[in-house]
């Protein structure tokens, strides 16, 4: 495999999923650290058009930009380690429905509360939106520990590297999103995902995640 850089951020949840399909196909990288308050020439030349990290760098390829696109890619260049997606080209379509709605639906959510003056509502959202994750969970996991089945899937991606975020905000507004009586399967998803391998060495701390936030509010 010729050398693989990433550009972003520790404290991105779509640079981190990113890491976790790294780390699930042993795929070596160099992650280099951006500075989003004055992005570097390597940043804005790698993506001119939306200026935005994740960035994936391979020697003599272009960039490849987005995390979504990005983890597709390093699925289709190692298939045979640690597949993400299903082998049915429908099960396919519908894994990307549901990331498509995570990101657009389930996440911005997290954003929102940050700004909000009616906090309270964000948070019965949020909640309504995390019950709804549970249903999903169950279809997919088919009563195994991953939306995967048995191994970590691209759900498990998805979902997985918002749970920083997700601990944080938690703390920070004083609830709940996923809870062993609302959402018990997920509740214990949760603990899974955050003792794996693959991530535990991925997901920001406390204090990281704070500094970003702060510097996203001013």
């Amino acid at each position: 495999m010729e050398e693989i850089k990433l550009l972003g951020t520790a404290a991105s949840s779509f640079v981190n999923r990113v890491q976790f399909v790294l780390n699930l196909k042993s795929i070596e990288y160099e992650f280099i650290e951006e500075n989003l308050a004055c992005k570097s020439d390597l940043l804005l030349a790698s993506n001119p058009v939306l200026k935005k990290i994740p960035i994936l760098l391979k020697a003599n390829e272009p960039p490849i930009c987005e995390s979504l696109i990005i983890i597709e890619y390093l699925e289709e260049i190692k298939p045979d380690i640690h597949p993400i997606l299903p082998p049915k080209p429908s099960d396919r379509a519908k894994n990307r429905f549901w990331a498509n709605y995570i990101d657009n639906k389930f996440f911005p959510l997290y954003l929102e509360l940050s700004y909000a003056h009616e906090r309270e509502i964000v948070k019965d959202k949020i909640i309504k939106e995390s019950q709804l994750l549970e249903e999903v969970f169950v279809k997919f996991s088919n009563g195994k520990a991953y939306f995967g089945g048995d191994e970590v899937g691209y759900l498990d991606v998805v979902l997985g590297c918002f749970l920083g975020w997700t601990k944080f905000h938690e703390k920070r507004h004083d609830f709940k999103v996923f809870d062993e009586v609302r959402t018990p399967k997920l509740a214990e998803w949760v603990k899974r995902i955050l003792t794996h391998k693959a991530i535990t060495g991925v997901m920001p701390q406390e204090d990281i995640l704070m500094d970003y936030y702060m510097m996203r509010l001013k």
